[in-house]
C-alpha cells in the first residue's frame, strides 16, 4: 500500500532510548510516541486505538456487521517491511465485521472509516495481539501500526441474519424486507462478479432467487416480486455464460422471458447460449428478436455477425465433408 514502507521507516529509524530506571513506569513504544506527537485521534477513548487519516473520503461510513473489502499492511516497531499485508492482491475478499476480523483494534478502526478512505492506526497490545503476542511472528506486548484502505463494503447484516432463520421464520418477514434481502444478495453477487469470482457470484444470485417464491397478496406485490426475479435471472444467465455452462444460461434466460417476453437482455443471453451450443437456428431466432427491440444495440449486432461467421464456417466444413464422402479414393498402381 502507498506509504507503507515510509511509515515503517519513520518509526524504525528513531534512535534507541535510554533504559528507564527500575521501578519507573514502562516507556511508551515508539509507535505510541509517534501517535502522541502527531496528535492521532483517540477513537477507543482510552488511547488503545489511535487514528490518522491519510486520505479522506466523502463516501458512506462503514456500518456495524458489514462485509468489507480492505487493503491493509501491518507493521511492527523498528521493521521496514510489513509482517502481514494483502496490498498486492487485486481483489481482496469481503470480510464480515464481528466474524472474519480477529483484531479488536482493526474492527474498531474500520467502523470509523468511509468507502475510499485511507487511514493509519496504532494499536496497543490489548487491541492487537495481547500480552502473549503471537510467536514467533509477533513478540509479547507488541504495539502495532496498520495502514488500511476501505475499497468497498456491503451492509449485509440484515441479509445474514435472515438466512440464519428457519424457513418458517423467514415466511413471517414482510415482503418489503424479503425484497431488500434479495437485493442485498444480488449486490453481493454483483461485487463478486466484477471481481471475476463467478462461482461465488452464482451462489449469491441463487440464494437471492431462492427467497423470491412468495405468493403475492395483490397485483402490485406480484410486480415487485417479478421485477426482483428478473434482475436475478438475467444475472444468473450471464454468470453461467462466464462459467461456460450455456445450457444453464439458457434455462435462466428462458425463465426471465417468462416474466418479460420482450426483454432484450434475456433474448440476447439466450442467443449467446444457443450460439455456444452450436444451435445456430435457435440462436438466430433469439438474436433477431432482440435486434427488433433494440436495433442499434452494438452487442446484439456483433453477436449476429459472429453467428453469421460461425454458420459460414459450419457450412464450409459440411461441404468439405460431403465432397470427401462422394469422391472415390485415389488408387495408384505400383
Amino acid at each position: 500500500m502507498a506509504g507503507g514502507g515510509g511509515a515503517a521507516g519513520e518509526a524504525g529509524d528513531r534512535p534507541e532510548r535510554r533504559p528507564r530506571p527500575a521501578g519507573q513506569a514502562l516507556a511508551m513504544s515508539s509507535f505510541q510516541c509517534l501517535a502522541r506527537v502527531r496528535g492521532l485521534q483517540d477513537v477507543s477513548s482510552d488511547g488503545g486505538v489511535r487514528k490518522e487519516v491519510l486520505r479522506p473520503s466523502s463516501g458512506r461510513a462503514v456500518p456495524p456487521a458489514a462485509s468489507v473489502a480492505v487493503k491493509y499492511s501491518g507493521y511492527l516497531e523498528h521493521r521496514d517491511e510489513p509482517f502481514c499485508t494483502n496490498s498486492y492482491s487485486k481483489s481482496p475478499r469481503l470480510m464480515k465485521l464481528g466474524k472474519d476480523i480477529t483484531l479488536v483494534g482493526l474492527e474498531i478502526g474500520l467502523l470509523t472509516m468511509k468507502k475510499g478512505e485511507v487511514a493509519r492506526f496504532v494499536f496497543t497490545p490489548d487491541y492487537a495481539y495481547g500480552r502473549q503476542g503471537c510467536p514467533p511472528l509477533i513478540p509479547p506486548n507488541a504495539t502495532v501500526m496498520f495502514e488500511v484502505e476501505v475499497l468497498d463494503f456491503l451492509d449485509s447484516d440484515e441479509s445474514d441474519t435472515f438466512f440464519e432463520l428457519t424457513a418458517e421464520q423467514q415466511d413471517t418477514f414482510p415482503l418489503q424486507k424479503v425484497l431488500k434481502v434479495a437485493d442485498t444478495e444480488r449486490e453481493f453477487g454483483n461485487y463478486l462478479y466484477h471481481k471475476q469470482h463467478f462461482e461465488g457470484a452464482k451462489d449469491r444470485y441463487k440464494r437471492a432467487f431462492s427467497i423470491l417464491h412468495r405468493s403475492p397478496s395483490n397485483e402490485a406485490e406480484q410486480c415487485q416480486i417479478n421485477a426482483s426475479k428478473l434482475l436475478v435471472l438475467l444475472n444468473l444467465s450471464l454468470t453461467y455464460l462466464k462459467l461456460e455452462r450455456p445450457a444453464r444460461a439458457l434455462i435462466y434466460g428462458k425463465k426471465a422471458l417468462e416474466i418479460d417476453q420482450r426483454n432484450a437482455k434475456a433474448l440476447f443471453r439466450c442467443g449467446q447460449a444457443c450460439l455456444c451450443m452450436t444451435e445456430y437456428e435457435k440462436a438466430r431466432d433469439f438474436l433477431v428478436r432482440a435486434q427488433h427491440i433494440q436495433p442499434f444495440n452494438q452487442d446484439i449486432n456483433n453477436e449476429l455477425k459472429k453467428l453469421a461467421s460461425c454458420c459460414k464456417d459450419y457450412m464450409e466444413k459440411e461441404k468439405e465433408m460431403c465432397c470427401r464422402m462422394f469422391t472415390p479414393p485415389n488408387s495408384s498402381s505400383g
